[in-house]
């Protein structure tokens, strides 16, 4: 079992920035490949950004390439988000995932996150 814990949600302007973090515990974290979704009320969940166990592989959404950043720091069992650029539309409950696959962390991850919330404001 990996146990998740986001956190760096908050409320910014449109075209501010903000960093997400992601702490796991439970099982060895450089085991997992990471990823980033978000869900916005009434919506479908959204794939956001992925990151191989190694942190040399990524791969983003396009509603978020060139404007979001994914990383992580194998040494503290964290994954970040780097968004900048922020739009209203980037509004949602970001969560972190975890998977065995990197192929697959996208559609099914094995662990999943609480959630942070990210409000953007016009």
């Amino acid at each position: 079992q990996v146990q998740l814990v986001e956190s760096g949600g908050g409320l910014v302007q449109a075209g501010g920035s903000l960093r997400l973090s992601c702490v796991a515990s439970g099982d060895t974290f450089s085991r997992y490949a990471m990823g980033w979704f978000r869900q916005a009320p009434g919506k479908d969940r959204d794939f956001v950004a992925k990151i191989n166990w190694r942190g040399d592989m990524t791969y983003y959404g396009d509603s978020v390439k060139g404007r979001f950043t994914i990383s992580r720091d194998n040494a503290k069992n964290a994954v970040y988000l780097l968004m900048i650029s922020l739009k209203p539309e980037d509004t949602a409950v970001y969560y972190c995932a975890a998977g065995l696959s990197y192929g697959e962390v996208d559609a099914s991850p094995n662990f999943r996150g609480q959630g942070t919330q990210v409000t953007v404001s016009s």
